[in-house]
């Protein structure tokens, strides 16, 4: 098993300053954002929704990942032991960031069977089933995630750098069973209540402009998990394919300099969640009493009038 150390430490210094720059306003917006829509989402609405349970949880992974991202930045730039610590920051993100991911696909998975199946979704959908999926998520990551973390802790020195250049067939499952599975699943939910938000707006002309809100809002939220998400995990592919073919050690530093970068993009998207918790509810909840018309409609309504990711 070979190694591979950092070799340019400008590049390196160049990275951390870029981390800084983005995270110092993604914690200190994520963090007020994320407050202010958990007590929303806690203290003010009434009644429990399936969207509701979802966002909750997604509220709960976005502040855990922003609880980490400061450690993450120490444990980049310093060789900082593989300690109770490290183990602990490496928990609470590996765990999230792909409970992020799932939760996500879960709202894209209940939007679709309300738009699509308005008949049997009262049969399919509860807050109770909601609640009961997250919780059979968040007890099947913890799991992986520890054992993942137990398994790769004797092979490397120090805390989130990997110098091994041994490959993680691991990596293999996680990548595609941790996102892209999942993006296909979210794609597919995505345009297939496009498709049906159009059809609707076709035959229904006074409410052209609220259901073409709602087609742009679906359409944001895939392009927004797709920009974010996509090059981390290509990244981490490709790293798993040079590891594979023995890449040489410059050429496997410049793909972790792109997954470092990558990181950040995605890790921005606890910021854009608390975004899209506030402009996306404001906007459905204006636009929901206006289609409640028929059986289709009102249930329409029903994920309408939620915050959709």
């Amino acid at each position: 098993m070979e190694n591979c150390t950092d070799i340019n430490s400008t590049l390196q210094n160049g990275i951390l300053l870029f981390q800084l720059i983005v995270y110092i306003p993604v914690l200190s917006f994520g963090f007020l954002l994320n407050t202010v829509a958990f007590w929303v989402f806690c203290c003010k609405l009434k009644s429990w929704t399936e969207t509701r349970v979802y966002m909750i949880n997604l509220m709960v992974t976005d502040c855990f990942l922003l609880f980490a991202l400061p450690f993450m930045i120490y444990f980049t730039k310093n060789k900082h032991p593989i300690d109770d610590l490290c183990f602990a920051v490496q928990m609470i993100y590996f765990t999230n960031r792909p409970m992020s991911i799932y939760i996500i696909m879960l709202i894209a998975i209940d939007r679709y069977i309300a738009i699509i199946f308005p008949l049997k979704a009262k049969s399919l959908r509860s807050p109770l089933k909601s609640a009961s999926v997250c919780g059979c998520l968040w007890i099947i990551q913890i799991i992986y995630s520890y054992s993942q973390q137990k398994f790769q802790e004797s092979k490397e020195k120090f805390c989130l750098q990997r110098h091994s250049t041994e490959p993680k067939y691991l990596t293999l499952f996680t990548i595609s069973f941790g996102y892209f599975i999942p993006l296909v699943i979210i794609i597919f939910c995505s345009v297939k209540v496009i498709k049906c938000l159009k059809k609707k707006m076709a035959s229904s002309f006074h409410d052209t402009m609220l259901i073409q809100k709602a087609v742009y809002i679906v359409t944001a939220n895939m392009a927004v998990f797709i920009i974010c998400f996509l090059p981390l995990y290509l990244g981490h592919l490709l790293r798993f394919i040079m590891d594979s073919i023995s890449s040489s050690c410059p050429a496997i530093q410049r793909v972790n300099n792109f997954v470092h970068l990558a990181s950040v993009l995605a890790n921005t998207n606890c910021c854009l969640d608390a975004i899209c918790y506030y402009f996306v509810n404001k906007e459905f909840k204006e636009a929901s009493p206006k289609l409640v018309r028929s059986k289709s409609e009102s249930t329409e309504d029903a994920e309408i009038q939620l915050p959709m990711h």
